[in-house]
């Protein structure tokens, strides 16, 4: 996924305890992870417990930190947050290190769910941090009835023509017209693919916009009455406006998971391991679900929640088992 937000660099006490990251057989770690997706003092924080100094690197897109690392090998990253398909990638590509469960106790947190996506069964290679699903994100006091399929957004009623954006980033983008036409999220059959294209093609001439980052703003704004929608950025309009609405179409729609990797290049896997234990931790997990408004499958986190807040946001009420009847996006290489 694309992320918004603000973060920091590790803080003043990462010097302060590197006796004890000595101890962990390393003195940093360095994590590329989307803008403000974790809280901001998260790695002086572990740095203060663990003594193990942690730098930030950020990206803007799967695509971009997939770029560094598949030139470089992985050199220079320890922990990557990326998305199923990258990380499912970067395990058939040898780059994702086998992770060693006894050194993350705090899995315990996560619902059994969690174990069972099929981009990596078992969490082999990876630790899933936030999940959700795509959907048609709209303005209900300005659309005429309850829309509930891709076709609304697809094939719109004149009233919403020009008045519609759709996701930019490719999976998602042929995602919504291979669902709309009863197909896998992960097709790879070439008439699929064409067919999901062409309709497209067709739906660009009444759109206002391919957009990835301010569609919600438009949404609240009355500049865009329906736009595709990722559920936790369809929640930051419902935040500013409650007549802003998500529905899951009828068709089904794809599982997203933002995952944490440890790179095979890593010096320093034991440190890795202890970043993602601690981020395991529930307070974590709450505070990405009440100030990035995702779903995490984080069990432990998703129970200490205000009920207030689920009821504020109806799509971060989904349930484990809610999310698991959704086609999760997989890698499909070359396709």
């Amino acid at each position: 996924m694309i992320k918004r937000f603000g973060t920091i660099v590790c803080g003043g006490l990462c010097a302060a305890a590197l006796s004890a990251g000595a101890a962990l057989g390393a003195d940093k770690i360095v994590i590329s992870n989307w803008d403000g997706y974790m809280p901001a003092d998260l790695l002086e924080n572990f740095t203060a417990e663990t003594g193990v100094e942690a730098e930030l690197a950020l990206h803007a897109t799967n695509e971009e930190i997939m770029g560094k690392i598949t030139a470089g090998g992985g050199k220079g990253f320890d922990i990557v947050f990326v998305s199923s398909p990258f990380a499912e990638a970067l395990a058939k590509l040898g780059l994702a290190a086998e992770l060693d469960h006894g050194q993350i106790p705090n899995l315990s947190n996560l619902y059994a769910e969690a174990g069972k996506l099929g981009y990596d069964e078992g969490n082999t290679h990876s630790v899933p941090y936030a999940w959700g699903t795509t959907g048609l994100c709209y303005r209900s006091d300005m659309v005429e009835g309850d829309p509930d399929s891709w076709f609304d957004m697809l094939r719109p009623a004149d009233a919403l023509k020009g008045k519609i954006t759709m996701l930019s980033t490719d999976r998602w983008l042929l995602g919504a017209g291979l669902k709309a036409l009863g197909h896998s999220i992960n097709a790879q059959d070439e008439a699929q693919i064409t067919e999901a294209r062409d309709l497209l093609i067709e739906a660009k001439q009444n759109l206002l916009a391919y957009d990835d980052t301010t569609f919600y703003s438009k949404l609240v704004s009355g500049e865009a009455s329906l736009v595709h929608a990722w559920d936790g950025w369809c929640n930051y309009g419902i935040a500013e406006n409650d007549q802003i609405k998500f529905v899951i179409p009828k068709e089904g729609s794809d599982l997203w998971v933002d995952t944490m990797v440890v790179l095979n290049a890593s010096e320093n896997k034991e440190a890795a391991h202890k970043f993602i234990d601690y981020v395991l931790r529930a307070d974590t997990g709450k505070w990405v679900a009440e100030n990035i408004l995702y779903k995490v499958p984080n069990k432990a986190a998703m129970e200490a929640l205000d009920g207030s807040l689920l009821q504020s946001y109806p799509n971060m009420a989904m349930s484990p088992a809610d999310l698991l009847e959704l086609e999760a996006m997989r890698d499909i290489g070359q396709a």
